[in-house]
């Protein structure tokens, strides 16, 4: 069971998350949407694809970006379309 945790509370909790590059990905239903705010933010992996971002929002407490999804990830990742995946101030325990 892996748990992304910002600011005491939990944003996502899944025993379904896909491990890429370190990072956990939690699927689609896994998410506490309530504290994710769109962001203008976005990156671009090579085969990946290019990334959007999520601020993460507690109780007024935001951490800037420290969530992103591929909305139209690249063939070789394609699993990973529209989980979402965290850094920064929220921590991953697995």
């Amino acid at each position: 069971m892996a748990r992304a945790v910002f600011n005491s509370t939990v944003i996502a909790e899944s025993g379904d998350t896909i491990l890429v590059e370190g990072n956990h990905y939690f699927p689609p239903d896994a998410i506490r949407r309530e504290h994710l705010e769109e962001s203008d933010q976005r990156s671009v992996c090579p085969w990946k694809g290019t990334a959007s971002y999520y601020d993460v929002v507690v109780d007024g407490a935001r951490a800037a970006g420290a969530a992103w999804y591929y909305p139209q990830p690249k063939r070789k990742a394609k699993q990973l379309r529209d989980h979402v995946a965290f850094w920064g101030d929220v921590t991953v325990e697995a």
